[in-house]
């Protein structure tokens, strides 16, 4: 587990070391927009993108004539959006038409373990996430090896062009894509790179503020977050719902 790459310090990935995890399961999948609306229908929940009024979504995805709205600072393309939730992924003026079939964002880490819960499930460890990501290789540097793009082929929903002014959209999307639209890993994972980042189980450190997250998402870009690697990781408050943020279940095995 773990890299010996020091480009994010702070992330502490490294060093590289042994580590043992008991049998699991993981989902092949993300957790949908169909998923959660069943979750919501049977439970009656309300996110706290819901019950604020507002989320993060990336500034790239609102209309032209979009009112300006609050940045966050450093990382200005973050638009603050009133009436962006779950729902309407990118602002008021959005809803899930065709869009079933992508991952669910704007939930916060709370919202994800009661939806793993409600589903008999559980968010994974970092441990188990990166064991199953890395699809059995060892120490590759994706998913599916050590080349971003083997044979000129997109294996992952990430951003090309420069960043966050131009994505010239070589893969195909510009927002999250639907679940497995790229080839899976070797233990037919999909999605464990890119698309949206995945809460996990664990705290980031031992200051217990922030929340693991792993496998980057469709903002990622080599010139400022090539977090899609495999042993990359980064962090949130729990509380923070954003476009780029979903989930995936993990449960221990099922005994015969």
């Amino acid at each position: 587990m773990g890299t010996d790459d020091t480009r994010f310090p702070t992330d502490s990935e490294g060093p590289i070391r042994p580590v043992d995890v008991s049998a699991f399961r993981m989902a092949r999948h993300l957790v949908t927009n169909h998923d959660f609306a069943a979750f919501v229908d049977a439970t009656g929940m309300v996110t706290c993108a819901e019950q604020d009024g507002w989320s993060f979504v990336f500034g790239g995805l609102l209309p032209d004539d979009f009112p300006d709205t609050r940045g966050v600072v450093g990382t200005e393309w973050w638009r603050q959006v009133h009436g962006a939730d779950w729902r309407h992924p990118y602002g008021p003026q959005s809803d899930l038409e065709n869009l079933d079939d992508h991952p669910v964002v704007h939930v916060t880490w709370f919202e994800a373990g009661a939806y793993a819960t409600w589903a008999g499930c559980r968010l994974p460890t970092e441990a188990e996430w990166e064991k199953a990501a890395r699809g059995g290789l060892d120490q590759a540097r994706y998913a599916w090896g050590d080349e971003l793009e083997p044979a000129g082929v997109h294996r992952c929903n990430i951003w090309q062009g420069r960043f966050p002014a131009d994505n010239t959209l070589d893969d195909g999307w510009l927002a999250t894509s639907p679940v497995g639209t790229f080839t899976p890993n070797g233990y037919g994972l999909y999605d464990v790179a890119g698309n949206v980042w995945e809460w996990q189980a664990d705290w980031f450190d031992h200051t217990e503020r922030r929340r693991s997250m792993r496998g980057g998402s469709y903002l990622c870009h080599d010139s400022y977050c090539n977090r899609y690697r495999v042993g990359a990781r980064t962090s949130n408050t729990p509380d923070t719902p954003s476009g780029n943020i979903g989930f995936r279940l993990a449960a221990d095995p099922v005994m015969h």
